[in-house]
């Protein structure tokens, strides 16, 4: 396994097939970044496969090259189409009709949905049907971020399962194999990441690293010079919901500087600029400011038509006034 977090899971699933006390629908919970796609796509060659050794695919029969090959048949993979951000209904309906039909290889048929999530109404209907009834020898795998949000009937027809991110001195150790860099940066991309290592290194690549880099020198010359509309060129050219996350994160991080819990300070690489926030604002301007550009980043990620440009100069006109 690529991914050492992954292993345990990964037995543990296997051992829940091969007893038969797993399900023909596995809800899988993970934070992005997690692995959960090379957890799945280990889990469905081995099901795929007909000459399983022990918890592992044996890499050999037709089902596992026709697998290592990325065209097997019996495996569908369902995304959504390109520039859509939904799954509708006729996916579904399509791979439910080649699922009704026999198995091209005569033996078990996986179906891979990263996020469940994406599912229109309609489409999430049409799953339901199928996973009441499902045709034999049939494994759903479902990925979902935020199982909250899905309905009580989809997740009482799944295996709940919770795939925890793995713990930060595991993240580290592999950060240091996988990437070339400075420890306090790996530590610092895997708490901007939620703890997630994969995601982790894909922020520690040099372009979006530099991104951040830029968007927190300038904020330090903006707080010398009292100054926040200067971080508005910057803003806009950034990925609003990836340079909000890091701004907040900011902000917390010198609510949590103020309180003495350095240890918890997610920008360990940039902790000069967090003590000047820290030393700048009151704990209240604080809370207030991070609110408000929480409430921004929701807004512009979700609210279709807003000025972009004029709502983050609103909001940096408020921060100057604090």
């Amino acid at each position: 396994m690529e991914y050492p977090w992954l292993k345990i899971p990964y037995q543990q699933l296997v051992e829940y097939y091969t007893i038969g006390r797993a399900h023909h629908a596995l809800l899988l919970h993970t934070a992005a970044g997690n692995g959960v796609d090379r957890l799945v796509d280990e889990l469905s060659r081995w099901l795929l496969c007909k000459q399983t050794k022990c918890d592992k695919s044996c890499g050999e029969c037709h089902n596992c090259r026709l697998m290592l090959a990325g065209n097997h048949p019996d495996y569908h993979l369902l995304v959504a189409e390109k520039n859509k951000h939904s799954i509708g209904i006729e996916l579904i309906r399509q791979v439910i009709e080649r699922l009704y039909s026999y198995a091209q290889q005569g033996g078990a048929k996986v179906i891979w949905l990263s996020q469940v999530e994406l599912l229109t109404e309609a489409g999430v209907n049409a799953l339901l049907k199928i996973l009441e009834e499902p045709p034999e020898k049939t494994y759903f795998l479902l990925g979902c971020r935020e199982p909250s949000v899905l309905l009580a009937t989809l997740r009482s027809r799944c295996l709940y399962w919770h795939l925890v991110r793995p713990n930060e001195q595991m993240s580290m150790q592999w950060l240091n194999r996988h990437t070339e860099g400075d420890p306090v940066e790996y530590l610092t991309a895997l708490r901007l990441s939620g703890g997630a290592p994969i995601a982790a290194e894909q922020l520690l690549k040099a372009e979006c690293w530099q991104h951040r880099s830029a968007l927190c020198s300038v904020l330090f010359a903006a707080l010398k010079q009292g100054d926040m509309l200067s971080l508005l060129p910057v803003l806009s050219q950034l990925d609003v919901g990836e340079s909000l996350h890091w701004l907040s994160a900011l902000l917390v991080d010198a609510m949590k500087w103020q309180q003495g819990a350095l240890r918890y300070v997610v920008n360990q690489d940039q902790q000069a600029l967090v003590y000047q926030l820290a030393s700048r604002y009151s704990s209240m301007s604080l809370t207030q400011i991070v609110q408000k550009w929480l409430i921004c980043r929701y807004q512009l990620l979700s609210v279709v038509g807003l000025n972009r440009e004029l709502l983050l100069t609103e909001q940096l006109l408020s921060w100057e006034k604090h």
